[in-house]
């Protein structure tokens, strides 16, 4: 008995989760309760244990339920264990082949990004962002541009907004506020900038791939030196960085 009960309360769990990844919006655990059908009782305890193992987040003031760290962390391993890398590969060589600046390819990773592809341009130095590499998300223009592109409880559920954000060089943003102005131009424009944050004298610009769901999983990116690329040549690179993160999306949707 102790094993079936176990059984229908993971089965209940992946509910809530799956639940919860259909809204736009977080739920009330009333509402949880009535769309699954559980007793509240039951509802609040599943919570409570996703909860403490990071898969939900608890929107106290709003007394609402959404998905939590943990959860990017599993699509982050998915992304990690899938043919993900070698779709995006050959793209990136190309778009690293026609600009000339060295390229980058990375998923999110908790409040970081994880690079897992690396093209550096003939010519050009080492970078920081080589594979492997873990760095602050809101510092990159690959995480700004995924983060752009979360739900606005999933951002939150990641950037609460109290404490200030980890610094660098001394440039980006500071606070969860200030990271939210810089995505809202980030949404606006498709792609993401940084100039400095992660390495001095060079910026970054970087676009979503998103899966079928319109979910981001993934961005593209490209690293210049800042002083020598001038903002005519910036739009052309965001330009062909849109559209390699848009060709990746295709291809993992099985459209390319």
């Amino acid at each position: 008995m102790d094993q079936m009960a176990n059984a229908s309360s993971a089965l209940h769990a992946l509910a809530i989760l799956k639940l919860l990844a259909r809204h736009a919006s977080p739920l009330p655990a009333s509402a949880i309760a009535r769309d699954l059908g559980l007793p509240r009782s039951s509802v609040y305890h599943l919570l409570a244990i996703l909860r403490a193992e990071g898969f939900v987040a608890h929107l106290a003031e709003e007394h609402r339920y959404g998905l939590g760290v943990s959860t990017f962390e599993l699509g982050s391993a998915y992304a990690r264990q899938t043919p993900l890398r070698w779709v995006a590969g050959p793209v990136l060589a190309r778009l690293v082949d026609r600009t000339t600046h060295s390229g980058h390819f990375a998923i999110l990773h908790g409040h970081d990004v994880l690079y897992v592809i690396e093209e550096r341009a003939a010519g050009r130095p080492a970078l920081v962002t080589d594979v492997d590499v873990r760095l602050p998300a809101h510092l990159t223009a690959s995480g700004r541009a995924i983060l752009a592109e979360l739900p606005a409880q999933q951002l939150r559920a990641l950037y609460p907004p109290r404490g200030p954000l980890a610094q660098r060089n001394g440039t980006g943003p500071r606070s969860a506020s200030a990271l939210r102005r810089v995505l809202v131009d980030a949404r606006r424009d498709g792609y993401a900038q940084e100039d400095g944050s992660v390495t001095v004298g060079f910026s970054s610009i970087g676009a979503a791939v998103l899966d079928h769901g319109g979910h981001p999983v993934a961005a593209v990116a490209l690293t210049f030196p800042g002083d020598v690329v001038d903002l005519p040549a910036r739009d052309r690179l965001a330009a062909a960085v849109r559209d390699a993160a848009r060709e990746v999306s295709r291809r993992i949707r099985g459209r390319g």
